[in-house]
């Protein structure tokens, strides 16, 4: 059975930064993206950045340049590097896992079947 658990989220001012972890149990990076995605109250939730098992990346346009995801395969863990924080950065922030092959579909919740929990993100202004 797979097991999501993100950790790494918390309360920081606007500027500051943040790295989310996701450990992953019963899963394995294979050729399928895996990666993060958040949502805000009142909105969808939104894909942030993917990653396959090449390292092949993927980012919401704009989110380029502020977030890095990267993974340690052999520790099943995925990361997200988020710098000069924005308060429209205020977001639950999940991980996903069990994703698309195929990158253009990498931001779609729909195509990821192993969801974790979600560690809440603040950004204060």
């Amino acid at each position: 059975q797979v097991h999501l658990v993100e950790s790494g989220g918390g309360s920081v001012q606007s500027g500051g930064s943040l790295r989310l972890s996701c450990a992953a149990s019963g899963f394995t990076v294979s050729d399928d993206y895996w990666g993060w995605f958040r949502q805000a109250p009142g909105k969808e939730r939104e894909g942030v950045a993917a990653i396959d098992s090449d390292d092949k990346t993927r980012y919401a346009d704009s989110l380029k340049g502020r977030f890095t995801i990267s993974q340690d395969n052999a520790q099943n863990t995925l990361y997200l590097q988020m710098n000069q924080l924005k308060p429209e950065d205020t977001a639950m922030y999940y991980c996903a896992a069990g994703g698309p092959i195929w990158g253009g579909a990498w931001g779609r919740p729909s195509e990821y079947i192993y969801w974790g929990q979600g560690t809440q993100v603040t950004v204060s202004s």
